[in-house]
């Protein structure tokens, strides 16, 4: 029995066909057959029934999977103890990013990373908060950058930075005239939030009393680009992160207003599983956004106001 066979193994388990199998190896489809009939063979059981498509695991099939999870993720979790000991930063990394935060963080410190940590192959993907915490729980990413708290106790939350929140209030409306703003400002106001689905506006609906529920107006879109706009055209103000507003035309800035202190902010954290075992490029991660992230956000009396 070889970590090939089991890691060839759960390859067909994944994909239900030995071609796509191989193929997602690297491997000849010969090749993945003969290693998988191999460790059947050694094992006195067959693995899969052959005679389905897709290819489905026999009943011994599914208990021989799960302990080949367990030993192909003990085996690489031992290479990143000793990378770890050795300060070595390499290897795939499978990241998501919540749609809020991606266009704006990402640009700041991709490049630097890159640069850097050379030996690194990033994989990033735009993940709404629910999805991406699944896919850390069951394996299919290895991090991920979102709101916090989500009070997972399988989950371990990194802050990275304490983000305000930004009133873009457009001459139209009433509270234009105001240098700055108050929460109670924006309660029974008309204040465009994004569609269902993004946690900003969860934590927009928990800042303030806003009624969703707008018989001659509704709007799915997950574009603060969208909410501008609509803004600017007399149908309200909207709430904007802070690193959202760093991208706005100059014409634009002259619309926002900052929140009397505390601001009220959003926490953005690196989070990951208590399992996880590469941790020398999540403390990679970790560093560099903080070194971009340091010079960019300078509010320190904030409220932080929850996803949920």
């Amino acid at each position: 029995m070889t970590l090939s066979q089991l890691q060839y193994t759960l390859a067909v388990a994944k994909y239900g066909n030995f071609t796509l199998a191989a193929e997602k190896s690297n491997v000849t489809q010969p090749t993945l057959s003969m290693q998988v009939q191999k460790l059947e063979e050694e094992l006195g059981a067959l693995i899969f029934d052959r005679s389905t498509k897709p290819i489905k695991l026999t009943n011994i099939g599914e208990i021989i999977i799960l302990q080949s999870k367990n030993i192909v993720e003990e085996s690489q979790k031992m290479k990143y103890l000793i990378d770890q000991e050795k300060g070595v930063v390499e290897g795939e990394f499978r990241l998501g990013i919540i749609p809020t935060v991606m266009p704006t963080l990402l640009p700041l410190f991709l490049n630097t990373f890159l640069k850097k940590f050379t030996k690194v192959s990033l994989k990033i993907e735009e993940l709404n908060t629910q999805n991406f915490i699944e896919q850390i729980l069951d394996g299919r990413l290895d991090a991920g950058i979102g709101a916090t708290p989500l009070d997972n106790s399988k989950l371990i939350e990194n802050p990275l930075y304490y983000e305000p929140f930004v009133g873009y209030i457009p001459e139209s409306h009433p509270l234009h005239k105001n240098k700055k703003i108050e929460i109670n400002d924006l309660k029974n106001g008309k204040v465009l939030i994004l569609e269902d689905g993004h946690c900003f506006r969860n934590q927009i609906i928990n800042l303030c009393n806003i009624n969703t529920n707008n018989k001659n107006l509704s709007i799915k879109s997950g574009s603060f680009e969208t909410m501008i706009n609509l803004a600017n055209e007399g149908l309200g103000m909207t709430i904007l992160p802070y690193m959202q507003t760093l991208v706005l035309s100059d014409k634009n800035q002259t619309n926002l207003r900052f929140f009397d202190d505390p601001a009220p902010a959003r926490e953005i954290s690196l989070i990951y599983s208590k399992s996880q075992f590469k941790l020398p490029i999540i403390f990679a991660l970790n560093k560099v956004i903080d070194s971009v992230i340091r010079g960019t956000i300078k509010f320190e009396n904030v409220k932080i106001i929850t996803p949920k």
